[in-house]
């Protein structure tokens, strides 16, 4: 399993990017998956998730501002980021499988991040 995450960078508040995880190794329609984060010192907090079926989930702090989607023949998800905060500075991940407890993210498999910067 590999998941490599890009499309980071540092963007005004307001703006938007766009993220993507590229996956290796196994089919990512057959899973369930999700993008979380991490800011510095908190825990990974779970953002968004879709199931094999395409149904998405999202979180409430990003319900509304945030997009997941995936491209089944890239073998690549992604993560379209609108309407960013100054909060939402945070290394951001893929991750597969895992479970969400209070809102935080644990036990799966996730890449090595991207990181958000949102900042004027």
């Amino acid at each position: 399993v590999q998941l490599v995450e890009s499309g980071g960078g540092l963007v005004q508040p307001g703006g938007s990017l766009r993220l993507s995880c590229v996956a290796s190794g196994f089919t990512l329609s057959s899973y369930y998956m999700s993008w979380v984060r991490q800011a510095p010192g908190k825990g990974l907090e779970w953002l968004s998730g879709i199931y094999s079926d395409g149904r998405t989930d999202y979180g409430d702090s990003v319900k509304g501002r945030f997009t997941i989607s995936r491209d089944n023949a890239k073998n690549t998800l992604y993560l379209q980021l609108n309407s960013l905060k100054t909060e939402d500075t945070a290394m951001y991940y893929c991750a597969k499988g895992g479970v969400v407890i209070s809102g935080l993210w644990s036990g799966g498999a996730r890449g090595q991040g991207t990181q958000v910067t949102v900042s004027s």
